[in-house]
């Protein structure tokens, strides 16, 4: 296969897994959601572009380079909880076994002359790196808001990002000050669900996210459950107690998000108030607890007052009942 035909399906190929992956899920929730279905349709639209872009690129005699990776800073926004790549990786062997078929994407650094800046392929450069490689690269001239479309459109498309990733991505453009049609392109979404995505980054702390990590298997709908719940100060107290844990450090990601989840759907129990009453002549002393939803009155009595007192209760309720009835009228 040619430099140019590898090139030209890389979009190709990223547009089947979107697609694929979009089913997939859809299939799994037992129904098709709109806003998935949208974001397909928008990711779908925009792989259609870039190959048209790279098609041109090509033309003008765009090609691909060997790179120090040493020179090659991260993007400028970081899209990844956690999944560093390691020796063990299946990335790192196929590149060691068969080099790397596809490049990355960079732009020649903004600010310091001889670096480059990494749009897409950050786990490709990873790899490339420990094995003490130069990495493939395309260098083409980006502007911030190109970088991170690129970056962005990379990640929806090969579904290296999970529900809360795409989430921090989302909220961490829109505080470099990205533009939030940048944005939804980035993430080839549309308005509605950029504002779901920037909700749940706005409403679960930082901590909490980094404590439970990307979650791969979590979609939309139980973020934006967990979302809605962490309203208030006592369910986030809730949830951190959770995280702290020796069970919530033994579980996955997507384990701890259900622990979590699990501690604050917990509805709290109400508080019980109690009283204490004692006569200033007697033997007789009582405790009074009350939730507000049962009352209880527990009599130590020595000079047969608790006696008395359950002997009449028939006679109370009737008066109780009347006054009420007056306090009414």
């Amino acid at each position: 296969m040619s430099r140019r035909e590898k090139l030209s399906g890389i979009f190709a190929e990223t547009s089947r897994e979107l697609a694929a992956a979009n089913f997939a899920d859809q299939e799994r929730e037992g129904r098709v959601l709109a806003g998935p279905v949208r974001t397909m349709g928008l990711a779908l639209d925009r792989m259609d572009q870039q190959a048209r872009e790279l098609q041109e690129a090509l033309k003008s005699g765009e090609k691909v380079v060997e790179l120090d990776p040493a020179l090659i800073d991260s993007s400028i926004v970081r899209d990844r909880l956690e999944g560093e790549v390691l020796e063990d990786d299946d990335l790192v062997k196929s590149i060691e076994a068969n080099g790397q078929e596809v490049p990355i994407l960079v732009r020649q650094h903004p600010r310091f002359e001889g670096r480059y800046q990494v749009a897409y392929g950050h786990r490709r450069l990873q790899a490339v790196r420990l094995l003490n490689r130069k990495v493939r690269a395309v260098v083409r001239p980006l502007t911030d808001d190109e970088l991170v479309i690129a970056q962005g459109i990379e990640n929806t498309a090969r579904r290296d990002l999970s529900y809360i990733e795409r989430a921090v991505f989302a909220s961490s453009l829109e505080a470099r000050g990205f533009a939030r049609s940048v944005i939804m392109q980035a993430l080839s979404t549309d308005k509605t669900e950029l504002s779901k995505l920037l909700s749940v980054a706005k409403s679960v702390p930082d901590d909490l996210v980094k404590a439970i990590g990307a979650a791969p298997a979590t979609g939309r709908r139980r973020w934006l459950d967990l979302a809605e719940k962490l309203a208030g100060e006592r369910p986030l107290k809730t949830a951190r107690e959770a995280v702290r844990t020796d069970r919530f450090r033994s579980l996955d990601s997507d384990e701890r998000f259900m622990l979590v989840l699990a501690a604050v759907s917990q509805k709290a129990r109400p508080a019980s108030t109690l009283k204490e009453w004692k006569p200033k002549n007697g033997a007789t002393a009582a405790k009074i607890k009350d939730n507000g939803k049962t009352l209880s009155l527990s009599l130590t009595s020595q000079d047969g007052f608790g006696g008395y007192l359950a002997d009449r209760l028939d006679e109370l309720y009737a008066d109780w009942q009347t006054q009420r009835g007056l306090k009414q009228e």
